[in-house]
């Protein structure tokens, strides 16, 4: 049947029910008012039903022209969107990556050129989230998310560890002798209600109970770190700008490992060209860092 499909018509017709106008359409078509309508009256005679009622100003649609115009109006603009990425000769290809935020402002911004430069026919769209994500329901190509991994419904590829350390503002740094000065301090926690504990264990202390305020991201518990808030337990990679730049302070060495940065896609989802050009583009930068 779609050999015989009256695609002049039938593009005739949604601009006309759009402007509810053949001069208008035709405007916009570059076509004659005239050729706007024979086009239209072509289409009611294919389909045997009136779509317009020809009103002294302008049109009205039928019930039957509601319930095509939607449709078409929907596949003509998959059609313009699919078209435009052939613009200059070559396929854009368009990827919408979810990442957490600590990951994308840590890592993935300051390489962003080199995958732009390696691959510039790739239309990267990033999300950011605080690890809560849902890939298909979203309309994500990729997730890069932090944990252990074993999310039933996704492919997931390690990318980074990212241990826990102790970072702070300087100058609270230079009151901090030893762990156990972290007592007289207000400890910045994040969702992960033991990561404090974890850490506690790995320096050799007896565990107290942590009282400051939560944050949903490592990101903004850094933020409040360096703004002399607390002191944050955070992955000391993800901000190795500001520790080189002096915002942060790492007074200790101990670290404690509680997950990885994972790149993710579902199981029922086949790689398109942008998604195996990204993951390996990634998974390669990643493997530089190890």
């Amino acid at each position: 049947m779609r050999p015989n499909l009256p695609l002049h018509a039938l593009r005739a017709f949604e601009a006309s029910a759009r402007h509810l106008s053949f001069t208008r359409a035709g405007l916009e078509l570059k076509v004659t008012q005239a050729a706007v309508s024979q086009q239209v009256r072509m289409l009611e005679e294919w389909l045997g039903v009136p779509l317009f009622r020809r009103l002294p100003r302008g049109l009205g649609m039928t019930d039957e022209a509601r319930a095509l115009l939607p449709v078409l109006s929907d596949a003509f603009g998959r059609i313009e969107a699919v078209l435009k990425q052939f613009e200059g000769g070559r396929l854009h290809e368009v990827l919408t990556v979810g990442v957490v935020g600590t990951f994308a402002i840590g890592w993935l911004m300051p390489r962003l050129k080199l995958f732009r430069e390696a691959h510039p026919f790739v239309e990267l769209r990033l999300l950011t989230n605080n690890n809560l994500v849902d890939l298909a329901g979203e309309g994500l190509d990729f997730a890069i998310r932090f944990g252990d991994g074993m999310w039933p419904a996704t492919e997931n590829t390690r990318l980074l560890d990212a241990p826990l350390a102790v970072l702070c503002a300087p100058e609270i740094a230079r009151r901090l002798a030893a762990p156990a000065d972290l007592a007289k301090e207000t400890l910045l926690r994040s969702y992960r209600t033991d990561e404090w504990l974890r850490w506690f264990v790995a320096a050799g202390l007896e565990p107290w109970t942590v009282s400051g305020p939560i944050f949903d991201s490592s990101r903004l518990m850094a933020e409040a770190a360096m703004q002399g808030a607390g002191v944050a337990l955070a992955p000391a990679r993800m901000f190795a700008r500001e520790l080189q730049a002096g915002l942060l302070a790492r007074p200790f060495d101990v670290e404690v490992p509680t997950g990885s940065y994972w790149l993710t896609w579902l199981r029922s989802r086949a790689m398109s060209p942008a998604m195996r050009l990204f993951h390996d583009w990634v998974v390669g930068e990643a493997e530089k860092g190890r």
